[in-house]
């Protein structure tokens, strides 16, 4: 087995842009409120935790979506080195309309469960399943779920 990538997932420029600006003009403006009207010192107080931790998500998910999801043979890992799943504990895949997936994603459920990572745009891992998607293009995640299936359905017979 080599460990050549097969496929591989990254979030488009503009969805990335677009989550990225929202999120942080959201933490500004409402940081903004906080100073500018103040409502009380308990509603202050919310518009200011909710203003900074928006600012929060907005930089975890710029970290995050600067990374790709590579398939090789035997792992799904981040190009940051960490193994999202390896092939062989992959149980099933659901790309189905209802599933509690990422949006233009997967969900795989493994074996054994792992332990919580969240990268918001690429992926995110609770236990036994993990959700691929949400800024990334269709195209790519399609790809990458068909090439899983047919390895799963090739491994099971």
């Amino acid at each position: 087995m080599s460990d050549e990538v097969i496929g591989t997932v990254y979030a488009s420029a503009g969805r990335r842009m677009l989550g990225i600006v929202s999120l942080a003009f959201l933490g500004i403006l409402l940081i903004y409120l906080c100073l500018a009207k103040p409502p009380s010192l308990l509603g202050q107080l919310f518009l200011l935790v909710i203003g900074v931790g928006s600012l929060w998500l907005a930089d975890k998910m710029r970290r995050a979506t600067s990374h790709v999801i590579e398939l090789t043979e035997t792992e799904i890992r981040d190009s940051s080195g960490i193994v999202i799943a390896r092939i062989e504990d992959i149980v099933s895949i659901d790309r189905g309309f209802f599933a509690f997936k990422p949006s233009n994603g997967f969900l795989l459920r493994t074996k054994k469960p792992e332990t919580r990572v969240w990268r918001p745009g690429l992926w995110w891992r609770i236990g036994r399943q993990i959700g691929v998607g949400g800024m990334t293009p269709g195209h790519q995640t399609k790809f990458m779920s068909e090439i899983i299936a047919a390895t799963i359905a090739q491994r099971d017979l």
